[in-house]
């Protein structure tokens, strides 16, 4: 599957949720129905998976993105006014740290689902 059909099933999946939870809940129920949807889709999806965070070759922590979803994308699930820089330059400092290329940041605030889809490559 390449990253274009996964990250189409993944926000397809969260219009799913998102429709049938309606908005403005606290983001944990939201990503617990996600990752629901997503193995309902039959794509691996991993929640709260640690990626370590290196400092001259030695770990010095971990980040915790919400989902990983078929080893590739990550997921972001979010319930706040808007996606801003803030929500964009964490995406990609996850990006950076996990060596993964693509991620979505997902809010499910609003009556309409927002989402931004970004590569490591970008800036923000």
């Amino acid at each position: 599957m390449n990253f274009n059909d996964c990250t189409h099933d993944i926000i397809g999946c969260a219009m799913h949720v998102h429709n049938a939870l309606g908005p403005g809940l606290r983001e944990k129920p939201y990503e617990n129905a996600l990752v629901i949807a997503l193995r309902e889709k039959r794509l691996l999806a991993e929640a709260q998976k640690a990626y370590p965070i290196r400092y001259l070759n030695q770990i010095v922590g971990d980040c915790i993105p919400d989902i990983t979803v078929n080893e590739n994308v990550l997921v972001d699930a979010k319930s706040i006014d808007a996606i801003g820089e803030n929500e964009i330059a964490q995406m990609l400092n996850y990006l950076r740290i996990s060596c993964l290329e693509i991620g979505l940041i997902i809010n499910f605030k609003n009556p309409k689902l927002e989402w931004v889809r970004k590569v490591k490559s970008q800036t923000p």
